[in-house]
């Protein structure tokens, strides 16, 4: 979810208005709300500085999913807002979701080089193996 026109950014809005309505599709879209309807491995990246989707709704995601046994991937990184905006944390994102997608859909996989590694502020907070 990068830029200004995600689905969470959209429905934020709905909150700060009084129309009940509005605010229960806000809720209904809401990750953790509907985590009991994921039943395949997911990869969260999150930037500990968006001020749009905190780093607290990602972490509910992920103790939802752990609680229902979905393998999860965590990425932090801690220098980031809404997106990628530094070139090292997009390459490290990137080489992260290829072993991702390689590791639970198959198929070839380049391995992670030192380059790729280096110089990149992202914390590994959960890496489930698959199920």
């Amino acid at each position: 979810m990068t830029g200004a026109t995600c689905s969470t950014c959209r429905t934020r809005t709905a909150t700060r208005t009084t129309d009940p309505l509005a605010y229960a599709v806000d809720r209904a879209r809401r990750r953790w709300h509907v985590a009991d309807r994921i039943r395949v491995p997911l990869l969260i990246a999150q930037g500990a500085n968006d001020p749009r989707v905190r780093q607290a709704e990602s972490d509910q995601m992920v103790a939802a999913l752990v609680a229902k046994r979905i393998p999860v991937t965590y990425l932090l990184f801690p220098d980031e807002g809404h997106g990628f905006a530094r070139p090292e944390n997009s390459l490290a994102f990137h080489a992260r979701a290829e072993a991702f997608l390689g590791r639970h859909l198959g198929g070839r996989v380049e391995p992670i080089h030192r380059h790729e590694a280096e110089g990149r502020a992202m914390r590994i907070l959960r890496d489930d193996p698959p199920a």
